[in-house]
């Protein structure tokens, strides 16, 4: 990676008081292998679980995102330890409902803290990069995600209905 490639990457590195958050990299595969094949974690994502290939695809999916938006999905660290925790960040809706806030962390670090730490650095970066409304979906069962969601400051906007759950649409307008 050249120098400036380098700086640019740093310069949207995000701590906060327990984490570092990351634009992914290819050294990032292995991690994201293990936490998009997990359905512990995946089971609960748009598309659910992966396949290593499509890991190693939507690598080079938020890679590009990055470039050509300015912002994207990190990898989040646990300062200190460095230990991979998972992913927060933004991704384009494929079914044009906007730019939504998305995280997946391990199961472990549920009732920690992470997800919330992450969402609300994540969502203030977002603001901070221009976007003016952020949306964010959980389904309606996942009582986690969506106390994350409104603890951040998004509220309640609209529903639908996907593969037979019932989705809640949380928005942010900054």
């Amino acid at each position: 990676m050249s120098a400036a490639m380098n700086a640019l990457r740093s310069s949207r590195i995000v701590t906060t008081e327990r984490l570092m958050m990351i634009p992914p990299g290819k050294e990032n595969l292995p991690d994201l292998v293990r936490l998009k094949g997990d359905e512990r974690v995946f089971g609960w994502m748009l598309h659910g679980v992966r396949s290593a290939e499509r890991a190693a695809e939507e690598l080079e999916d938020d890679i590009d995102f990055w470039e050509v938006r300015g912002y994207g999905t990190w990898c989040v660290f646990e300062r200190g330890s460095g230990a991979f925790l998972g992913i927060c960040g933004f991704m384009e809706r494929p079914d044009g409902r906007g730019v939504a806030l998305r995280y997946a962390l391990w199961p472990e670090c549920r009732g920690r803290g992470y997800a919330r730490e992450a969402a609300r650095a994540s969502l203030a970066f977002g603001h901070r990069a221009g976007l003016k409304r952020i949306i964010a979906v959980a389904r309606d069962e996942n009582v986690a995600s969506r106390a994350v969601l409104t603890d951040i400051g998004m509220t309640l906007a609209s529903e639908f209905r996907n593969q037979g759950h019932r989705m809640l649409l949380f928005e942010s307008r900054g």
